[in-house]
């Protein structure tokens, strides 16, 4: 059991924080929401029923979403792109997909390969792209769930000011949905844009996101 805990100490404490975190959200979401109806007028809801709620999806689903979409694309853009002097980036020399040999396909398998790696064919392919295609596809799961969650919670807000509800189309083109949407965007590409560039000037002892100590700041893509 040491020894499991030890070897996966990052996922489990991240998965941990995330239980938390999202039972945090629940209960003060649950409050603020009751505050809100008490403020408007309305009846309170039990926690159960707000946690089934539009209300609640909507607000951790739009976050997700926006997790999704940063790692999407820094796992698709770090293939192409480069910032010289950063841990985050490649060697401006390994710009692209790479040969067999440095990802280690082909004649370059080792016995220790994933199965698919040494596949060849429709199978390799796959895998070689599989962590930006699960990406991308977790982005846009939990996108369509915010849109869901968001339309129905809009809907209720309508109707609740006597107002017509839209249709599914018609959310998707709302300020309400993008407003949602674009404030966790922007925060998501400002926090990981820093990442790249702060990476190149400070430094973290013992962490493989940050260069060596006494690494030179024009050092590109190597760990401490």
């Amino acid at each position: 059991m040491k020894r499991f805990l030890r070897d996966n100490g990052l996922s489990l404490t991240f998965g941990l924080l995330f239980l938390l975190s999202l039972v945090g959200q629940a209960i003060a979401g649950h409050v603020d929401f009751n505050n809100r109806q008490l403020a408007d007028g309305g009846a309170t809801v039990t926690f159960w029923s707000y946690l089934t709620s539009s209300e609640y999806a909507v607000d951790v689903t739009e976050n997700w979403q926006s997790e999704y979409l940063q790692f999407f694309v820094f796992v698709y853009a770090t293939v192409w792109l480069i910032q010289r002097g950063s841990p985050e980036s490649k060697m401006p020399k390994s710009v692209g997909p790479e040969s067999d040999k440095e990802q280690q396909l082909g004649r370059h398998v080792t016995d220790q390969s994933p199965r698919w790696a040494k596949a060849g064919g429709w199978r390799t392919t796959l895998f070689s792209n599989s962590l930006g295609l699960m990406m991308a596809l977790l982005f846009v799961l939990s996108w369509f769930a915010q849109s869901v969650a968001g339309l129905t919670a809009y809907n209720s807000e309508q109707l609740a000011q006597f107002e017509d509800p839209v249709s599914w189309g018609e959310y998707l083109v709302a300020a309400d949905f993008w407003n949602r949407t674009l404030q966790n965007w922007q925060s998501e590409f400002l926090a990981i844009g820093s990442m790249v560039v702060l990476s190149i000037y400070l430094r973290q002892r013992g962490s493989p996101e940050s260069k060596p100590v006494g690494a030179a700041h024009v050092i590109t893509e190597e760990s401490g």
